[in-house]
Order: structure tokens, then sequence, then C-alpha cells
């Protein structure tokens, strides 16, 4: 891509953002959006205007310590490091560009992704955590974790995740990959935490929200892990399961080609995600 006589670069960041004063990622007409703050920092780091793309739409409330974002300007000539401490200089305190690399033109942060990985944090406990109130869903009630173990069993590989898609989305498709699905559990402030980590090539709208809130009612006990195939052949949401609050999601992890960098060897690979070589992703929205 060249602007006039300058030849323009392309730029790939990896971010970490605090969700809650934000109404998502996407840029919207009710409500500040990470995606523009980040494209307003960028431009005020280089003094030009930028167009900025990002890896996955998160919702508002959700968290990131592993976005990508991508844009291209011909207005940088220094070592791409130097253009995380340029940025970081006008973001605000709840928003960091942990790194930078330089990727091909044609780089997608969308299209290019082959998997995508997401953290959904519980709090099992009597007494709510004041300090971390707003990065989980906190849950009295005790859950049983090897219950939700065996359900999230059911939910590995390629399958039609219909039924836990928000309803009035328009995907072409909702079969998915489901690569790895975790549930774990570990002492917490006065209590315990429960994680569940997901990766897959790509995620339907509000899908970890809604297989965390089906493994909740599970270890609530109102149902055998079992059903969750029963769901998956019903392709209905199930009226009994809640979607899971937005604050104890975060977006963890987006993995890319060697092909789309730049000098890959240049930097460690995991400071914009581990590189894979397996196919494309579909889409996202998690």
């Amino acid at each position: 891509m060249q602007i006039g006589d300058v030849a323009s670069k392309t730029y790939a960041l990896k971010l970490a953002y605090d969700g809650t004063r934000y109404a998502g990622w996407q840029i919207q007409p009710n409500g500040l959006a990470v995606q523009q703050v980040l494209a307003q920092s960028i431009s005020k780091a280089i003094g030009q205007k930028v167009c900025v793309q990002g890896s996955g739409r998160t919702d508002a409330g959700v968290h990131a310590q592993g976005q990508v974002a991508a844009f291209s300007t011909p207005f940088w000539n220094h070592d791409p490091i130097k253009l995380v401490r340029a940025i970081n200089r006008f973001l605000p305190r709840d928003i960091s560009v942990l790194h930078c690399q330089r990727v091909v033109d044609s780089f997608d942060p969308i299209r290019n992704a082959v998997s995508k990985s997401y953290r959904y944090t519980i709090r099992n406990s009597n007494v709510p955590d004041p300090l971390r109130y707003g990065y989980h869903w906190w849950i009295p009630r005790e859950l049983d974790v090897q219950a939700m173990q065996n359900g999230a069993s059911q939910l590995l590989g390629t399958l039609d995740f219909k039924a836990f898609e928000t309803l009035g989305s328009n995907r072409k498709t909702s079969v998915r990959t489901v690569l790895k699905l975790e549930v774990t559990q570990s002492d917490a402030l006065a209590g315990r935490e429960i994680t569940i980590d997901i990766q897959a090539n790509g995620f339907l709208y509000n899908m970890v929200r809604n297989i965390t809130g089906a493994l909740v009612e599970i270890g609530r006990g109102r149902f055998e892990p079992i059903w969750l195939d029963e769901c998956l052949r019903s392709r209905q949401r199930a009226l009994e399961s809640q979607t899971a609050p937005a604050r104890g999601l975060c977006m963890m992890n987006v993995e890319y080609p060697t092909s789309v960098f730049l000098d890959p060897d240049h930097y460690p690979s995991q400071t914009v995600g581990i590189i894979g070589t397996q196919p494309r992703s579909l889409s996202d929205g998690a």
C-alpha cells in the first residue's frame, strides 16, 4: 500500500484493556468504544488519522489481555517497539498496548486468525471479593466442578453450536471447532475461583458466556452433563440457562500463522500469541 509516493506499513498491536467503562470494542453511536479511543491515541502518536481493525468485537464490559488490532501508516519510520511507548502516552490507564510488530500489508486480524482463546472467571464463595468484583461472576452457592468438567468434555471438537448463540445473529454457519475447554479451580480470597478456558477457531455471538451459563447450571445440579448433548442436538437456546455476565469474560489470546509477520524471529512468539499454522478461523463474537 502507498500513500502518494510514500510506502505505507502495516502494524499489528497486542492490547490489554479493562472493559468496565466501555461500550465494547467496536465504534458505535451510543457509547465510548475501545476501538475509538485506540484510533485517537494512535493518531496523536503518529500525527495522522488511522483506521483500526480488531480481531474480535468484545461486548460492553468484557475485558482483554490479548486483543489484536491492526492499522497502516507511512508516517512511522522507527522501531515498532518505540511505537508501543508512543501510543501508550496518549491512552487512558485502562487500555495498554503490550506489543507491536510489522505484518504483511494484506493482514486482516479477523480473517487471518487461526484460533482465539477466552477465559471466564467465577468466584464461588459465601462472601464477595471487593477487590476483583469487576472481573468475575460471584456465585455464593457451591458448584460441582467435577460435573462442570464432565459437561465441558461434551463440547470439544467440531460441532454445531447454534444452541449457544444469542438470538438475532446472522452468521452463515453455527459450526465451530472447540480445541480446548477446561474448567479448573483455585484458592482465592476467603473462597475459591473457577476458571473456564476455551480455545476455538471462531466464536458465535455470546457463545462463551452462554456455554458458561450452561456449565453453571450443571454445577448447581439442575442438569446432568449429558444435557449439553441434548442442547447441541436441539439447536435451540435453553431457556433454563442464562448468559453469564460480561464482567467475568476476558479475551486472552489470538493465534496467527507465521507467514503474516515480517521478521517473526526478531520477537518472542508469546508477545503476539502462540503462532501456529492451522487453518484460518471462521469468525468471532464471544
